[in-house]
């Protein structure tokens, strides 16, 4: 039984449940740049090289069907992913800039600093 306790603790920590969910949101997000790509971007790359289908692109050699369509919509896929990653990462970085440098609260006088300052207040007031 201490395995699968062992095994529980171990699936349920935080990090194990993010990378999990950041799969699942991953291939989401992969199938929305694909189709975007796919159905958007490569039939109007496609028309301004007049008229050419980059996603039946291929070439035979000998019995070999060498597709590199697809192969460029996947570059196109990758660079879009890449793109928008970076703009995330950029966009957290700067929100984590602007918490560093916000300006905190001067910290509370110790103990010493405001017996000082009411001897200090005392003496102002006997002169």
């Amino acid at each position: 039984m201490g395995l699968i306790k062992e095994f529980r603790e171990f699936a349920m920590r935080g990090n194990v449940v993010d990378l999990a969910v950041g799969v699942v949101i991953g291939g989401a997000f992969g199938a929305i740049v694909n189709s975007l790509v796919g159905d958007i971007i490569m039939p109007i790359i496609g028309v301004l090289t007049g008229g050419i289908d980059f996603t039946g692109a291929s070439v035979t050699v000998g019995e070999a069907v060498i597709a590199y369509g697809k192969f460029i919509q996947a570059i196109f896929s990758f660079i879009i992913i890449a793109f928008a990653l970076f703009m995330v990462i950029k966009g957290m970085n700067t929100m984590k800039k602007k918490e560093e440098a916000a300006p905190s609260a001067p910290p509370a006088p110790s103990k010493e600093e405001v017996l000082l300052g009411e001897i200090r207040d005392l003496l102002k007031q006997r002169n």
